[in-house]
């Protein structure tokens, strides 16, 4: 068991924190755009807990289909 966490090196680190990166800052700039922006009836509350609720997924659905519902 401890061999794998020993086999870790510098390049698997650096990957390991653009991933982490990608999965903390999408759904963080989702958020951000989602505040400054007026949204058409209640589709700000709903956007709001698709990203709490399924963050990544939430995030990439957000820039990809609100988009359209931004006054």
């Amino acid at each position: 068991m401890f061999d794998i966490i020993l086999a870790i090196g510098p390049r698997q680190i650096l990957l390991l924190m653009i991933v982490g990166g990608i999965f903390l800052l999408l759904p963080l700039i989702a958020l951000i755009d989602l505040l400054r922006n007026e949204f058409t009836r209640n589709n700000k509350i709903i956007w709001l807990l698709v990203i709490l609720l399924f963050p990544l997924l939430g995030a990439i659905l957000y820039f990809v289909m609100a988009g359209k519902q931004k006054i």
